[in-house]
């Protein structure tokens, strides 16, 4: 997984609340295999109409938020059902960000288990990144080491959970967390063999 430090790119308000997995991505598009890409069918039934044609007014299909790698959006961003899709969606879109108020839990999880962050803001600050996005500006510096977002003039901080932004930051899996901690396992087994050497399963039968 690539490693997440700072991204400086272009940003797309999204002023909606409560966008959930379904919406992320519609069940109907899941049966398709994952190398085929989920990217086309990003927040499909908000971006198109019946026809299929792409809505002029929905913000990701404005040509000056072509190639959009971050999304702010309200309160409760990923709620739902637990479909890891709708983080595959996002990613292959090109997505690398989203902040919010407030995320689904499990959504959450999937986005840092897929190198995406959720940057969370308090409401007041999210409201003014949108307004700041909606009043023309694109560029948005993300920068996870110091938590902080910067567009303009306007800098604001944001959250995410301390283990998350560790293994974002190294571009770890929840494998390679765990063998990080190698050394102090090593040392915690071999003082348990000392202290409780009744407890350690025997060999050779």
């Amino acid at each position: 997984m690539e490693a997440f430090t700072k991204l400086n790119g272009m940003a797309c308000p999204l002023p909606l609340s409560s966008v959930d997995t379904d919406q992320l991505i519609p069940a109907r598009f899941m049966k398709r295999s994952r190398a085929e890409g989920y990217g086309g069918f990003l927040l499909h039934d908000l971006r198109f109409d019946e026809a299929g044609a792409p809505r002029p007014d929905f913000p990701l299909n404005a040509p000056e938020r072509a190639g959009a790698q971050v999304i702010v959006a309200r309160r409760n961003f990923g709620s739902g059902s637990s479909r890891e899709a709708a983080v595959y969606a996002l990613v292959d879109y090109g997505i690398r960000c989203v902040i919010a108020p407030s995320f689904g839990d499990i959504f959450a999880s999937n986005a840092v288990n897929n190198g995406l962050l959720p940057a969370k803001v308090t409401e007041a600050d999210g409201e003014s990144l949108i307004a700041a996005l909606e009043d023309g500006a694109h560029d948005m510096l993300v920068d996870l080491e110091d938590c902080r977002i910067v567009v303009g003039n306007l800098s604001v901080p944001f959250t995410v959970d301390p283990v998350w932004r560790t293994k974002l930051l190294n571009g770890w899996d929840d494998i390679d967390l765990t063998m990080s901690q190698a050394d102090a396992i090593k040392a915690f087994v071999a003082a348990d063999v000392q202290a409780r050497p009744w407890a350690m399963p025997r060999r050779g039968g």
